[in-house]
């Protein structure tokens, strides 16, 4: 799992450390001044770094809970990555490896997968297992205060 707290510049290649709270704003770089996207692909997150970007987040925040045995999951993966290309700057999207966070999914009550949980200021807005349409995840975040992509 690499640190989404440290984004590398892509004309220079210093590596600037981001605060949790603007993994969504374009930043720059310290050293060159050009421009930092915002996180534009799913966060692979262990439960400290959940619990921090959850409560920290300025916009609605999609947990994908999976495991890498699950067919289904592996189908969803490439829409729950594109989603956060599509809303990058406007919602987060974590990864929640149910396999290595059974913790996070007995808290959450995950008892299948794959389950996609929104959170709004820390809250839990909705909840849902099973595959579904890009556009539908889209509609969640959008309705939680995403701007349209």
């Amino acid at each position: 799992m690499s640190d989404p707290a440290i984004r590398a510049c892509s004309v220079c290649g210093t590596k600037n450390r981001i605060p949790i709270r603007r993994l969504a704003d374009t930043g720059r770089c310290g050293a060159c001044k050009a421009a930092l996207p915002p996180a534009s692909e799913p966060i692979e997150v262990d439960a400290a770094l959940f619990d921090e970007i959850i409560r920290q987040a300025p916009v609605p925040v999609l947990a994908d809970f999976w495991a890498a045995w699950c067919g289904p999951c592996r189908m969803a993966a490439p829409e729950v990555s594109a989603l956060a290309r599509e809303l990058a700057g406007k919602a987060l999207v974590l990864k929640v490896d149910t396999e290595a966070n059974p913790g996070l999914a007995a808290r959450y009550r995950v008892q299948s997968i794959p389950n996609f949980i929104v959170f709004r200021e820390g809250r839990i807005v909705l909840q849902r297992a099973g595959v579904v349409p890009r556009t539908e995840m889209r509609r969640w975040l959008i309705r939680e205060g995403a701007p349209a992509a």
